[in-house]
């Protein structure tokens, strides 16, 4: 099987995926007038992560909340991993309960749901829900900030650092606008977490004396159509921020402001960019995510190939109204594969050219779990293969 293959592929693209920065100008809104009221802002096409805006995008600042969109990331993986069940029952530690600011009022040795558990940090931003959360899957709290920090160095994040799980104000726990677009692109590859982070209300404690009315602190989820998420955030230091995203059609765009000076012009200097997005641009997907691309050979493996599939949506990005042209995609297999295999580590890569430069890159992954074979299988493997050469 080759290790690399091209496919000419008829799509539709514009030229603004390879230099997004020559449409600076727009009969509604222009891009200087963009997030004016905000120290740091970035807008990004989802399924390219095409840069359509930015204004110091890597200025480190303080994420306030935001930082729960890494929270979100590690609760969603180990879902999607099977490490945990929405069902699992959550105990609060002394430690998670005792957290301050925004907070769904945990008691200590109070057991909710992981589902429960996520709804309150995706809709009231709860501190303590982090906190525990972040303690049921890594153990300690101190181990779980350990994995947001080796998450981020996985997804190639420069600028960020976490000191908690919360975004609560401490020493050398920053993020940028560009780092959060990045880290909520990959939130967003878990599609069922707009289930949560776009619901504007909910309940904890159904049935109990002390129901608890959840409110999405994210008000364009109410008032912008198409926007289902991400993370609001604020502390005196940080200001108001927040990371938004909003679908229209087939396009997904994410916004995010750093250090509005209200949250009034925070949801202005979102809506503006969102406005800018979709009068200007539009997508055509070629991949679902999950879609399967191809099947490669793996060695000392209880089987002996296995299917890669891809990890997110795959789009093209283009210019309304540009000229359409043809791509062409290539794939390339990691030269080496660790046994066992886990649904969902890193096969390979997708690579979407135009005229030989890259237009996109997405990575390929496991479709399934491959567990190791044991001595005797690649024994009887290597035995067949020795009686089969003539």
């Amino acid at each position: 099987m080759k290790r690399f293959f091209t496919c000419m592929i008829a799509a539709v693209v514009g030229l603004s995926v390879l230099s997004p920065a020559a449409f600076a100008n727009d009969d509604h809104v222009t891009v200087n007038s963009l997030a004016d009221k905000a120290s740091s802002a970035i807008l990004i096409e989802r399924d390219t992560g095409t840069v359509l805006f930015d204004k110091n995008a890597d200025e480190k600042l303080p994420p306030a909340s935001m930082t729960k969109v890494m929270t979100m990331i590690l609760v969603m993986d180990a879902l999607h991993k099977g490490k945990i069940n929405l069902k699992d029952k959550v105990r609060t530690s002394e430690y998670a309960a005792s957290m301050g600011g925004s907070q769904i009022f945990l008691e200590e040795g109070e057991i909710m749901t992981v589902e429960e558990m996520l709804k309150g940090v995706a809709l009231a931003s709860g501190n303590d829900a982090s906190v525990a959360l972040g303690e049921f899957i890594a153990g300690t709290n101190d181990a779980f900030v350990k994995l947001m920090n080796e998450k981020a160095k996985e997804l190639g994040l420069k600028n960020t650092n976490f000191k908690n799980a919360t975004g609560l104000p401490e020493k050398d726990h920053y993020s940028t606008a560009r780092d959060m677009a990045l880290m909520a692109k990959e939130l967003l590859k878990y599609e069922q977490i707009t289930n949560y982070t776009g619901k504007y209300e909910d309940y904890l404690r159904q049935n109990t004396d002390k129901k608890f009315w959840l409110v999405n602190t994210n008000k364009l989820v109410k008032f912008y159509p198409g926007v289902d998420g991400l993370k609001t955030g604020y502390t005196n230091e940080a200001k108001y921020c927040l990371t938004a995203t909003a679908k229209k059609d087939d396009m997904r765009v994410i916004a995010v402001v750093m250090g509005a000076p209200t949250t009034k012009e925070r949801n202005a200097q979102v809506t503006q960019m969102l406005d800018y997005a979709f009068a200007n641009y539009e997508t055509e997907r070629i991949y679902e995510r999950h879609q399967m691309i191809d099947e490669i050979p793996i060695q000392k493996g209880v089987s002996k190939t296995i299917q890669m599939a891809t990890s997110e949506p795959i789009s093209l990005l283009m210019k309304k109204g540009e000229k359409k042209m043809k791509l062409t995609t290539e794939i390339k297999i990691n030269k080496q594969v660790k046994m066992p295999i886990e649904k969902g580590d890193r096969l390979g890569t997708l690579v979407v050219k135009n005229n030989g430069k890259t237009v996109t890159e997405s990575p390929l992954v496991a479709s399934e779990n491959v567990a190791a074979a044991n001595w005797w299988g690649l024994f009887k493997r290597a035995v067949g293969k020795f009686s089969q050469t003539p």
